[in-house]
C-alpha cells in the first residue's frame, strides 16, 4: 500500500515537472503553447515551433473510409448535444419500414411500428415544460437551418435558453420570441454575422418584439456583446453582389479608415458596410447600384446615400 502510494506521489512530481519544463518555447520564449487537433503535438502558436510530440494514437483500432461504413464499425452513439429536449439520451424508433436484414416489413408488422413511433414520441416529454423546451429548441433548429449557420450557433442559442428557462425569465413572453432572440445572441456570441432583420424574416415574431427580448435577455444573463463589426458583413455582401476581391479589400481599407475618424458610432453595421462596398465598387469600375447593394443588405438607399456620403467626405474624395 505504502509502495503504491510513493508511486503515485513520484509519478505526480514527474507530471509536475515535465509542466514545468514545457512553460516556455525554447525557440523564441514564448509561452503561448498550443496543443493539435489530435493532442499529438505541442507547438509554438508565435513561431511554429513543436515543443513536444506524443505518437499515441487516440482513435479507434479500426478503419473505415465511408460515412456508412465508418457508422456500422462504431461501438458507440451520437454524442450528447443540447439542442434537444432530452440531450439526444433518450433511442429513437427508425422511420424505415425495414428489418435487421433489409426486408420489407409486411402491412401489419408496419402498422405496429407506427404505433410505436407514435407512443415513443409522446413518452418522450413527461411534462409541459419538456414539450414547449422541445418546441423551443426545434424552433431554434428550424431558424438556425433558414440562415444557415453552424452547428455550434446552434448549440450555443440551445444553452442560451436552457439558461433563460432556468432562470425563470419565459413566463409572460412567448416562446418562439425568447427562441428567436437566444438564436440572434448565439450568433453575436459566435461571430456569425446575421442582422436582426435577416434573424426576423426567418421567425415567426415581429423584429420588435425579438430586439426587446433579446436586450432583456442580454440584461438579465450578463451576456457580454461586442458591436458588430461592419466588416463581418462585408465577404457575404461582396458575394451576393458577385464582386472581385479588390473591391471587398477596399470596402474593408474604407471601414478602417472612416472608423478610425469616429463615423461608426451609432450607425448600423449592415449599412455602414453596404455603403462602403457602393463606394469601393465606383473606385474600382465595378459599379453597383444603390438598389442592388440595398437589396443584398437589407437596408433603404437613403441609408446607403447618407453613409456613402460620409464616408466619401472622410475619405477626402471629391
Amino acid at each position: 500500500m505504502k509502495r503504491s502510494t510513493r508511486q503515485r506521489e513520484r509519478r505526480a512530481e514527474q507530471t509536475k515537472t515535465e509542466e514545468e519544463a514545457v512553460q516556455g518555447c525554447p525557440e523564441c520564449g514564448s509561452e503561448n503553447l498550443v496543443n493539435s487537433a489530435d493532442q499529438s503535438e505541442l507547438v509554438c502558436d508565435d513561431c511554429g515551433l513543436v515543443v513536444e510530440e506524443d505518437n499515441v494514437d487516440r482513435g479507434p483500432e479500426w478503419r473505415a473510409f465511408n460515412h456508412s461504413e465508418r457508422q456500422s464499425k462504431s461501438r458507440v452513439g451520437a454524442p450528447t448535444t443540447q439542442t434537444m429536449h432530452d440531450k439526444g439520451l433518450t433511442t429513437t424508433i427508425d422511420w424505415k419500414n425495414q428489418d435487421a436484414y433489409g426486408r420489407s416489413l409486411s402491412s401489419e408488422k408496419r402498422s405496429q411500428m407506427h404505433r410505436l413511433r407514435k407512443w415513443q414520441e409522446r413518452i418522450r416529454t413527461k411534462d409541459a415544460g419538456e414539450r414547449n423546451l422541445q418546441f423551443a429548441l426545434s424552433e431554434i433548429d428550424r431558424m438556425a437551418s433558414a440562415l444557415g449557420v453552424p452547428r455550434s450557433v446552434r448549440e450555443v442559442a440551445s444553452v442560451i435558453y436552457r439558461r433563460a428557462l432556468s432562470e425563470d425569465l419565459i413566463r409572460g413572453r412567448s416562446i418562439e420570441g425568447v427562441a428567436t432572440s437566444t438564436l440572434y445572441a448565439a450568433c453575436r456570441q459566435e461571430g456569425i454575422p446575421r442582422s436582426l432583420e435577416e434573424v426576423a424574416e426567418v421567425s415567426r415574431v415581429n423584429q420588435k418584439e425579438i430586439g426587446r427580448t433579446y436586450r432583456y435577455i442580454s440584461q438579465e444573463l450578463g451576456l457580454e456583446m461586442k458591436p458588430v463589426d461592419p466588416k463581418q458583413y462585408v465577404p457575404r455582401f461582396c458575394s451576393d453582389l458577385n464582386v472581385s476581391e479588390e473591391v471587398q479589400s477596399k470596402a474593408n481599407e474604407i471601414i478602417d479608415t472612416t472608423a478610425e475618424q469616429g463615423l461608426l458610432s451609432g450607425k448600423s453595421p449592415t449599412g455602414y458596410a453596404a455603403a462602403a462596398i457602393y463606394a469601393a465598387s465606383l473606385l474600382c469600375n465595378e459599379k453597383k447600384t444603390q438598389r442592388e447593394v440595398a437589396d443584398v443588405a437589407q437596408v433603404t438607399e437613403v441609408t446607403i446615400r447618407n453613409r456613402y456620403q460620409e464616408q466619401i467626405e472622410a475619405l477626402g474624395i471629391h
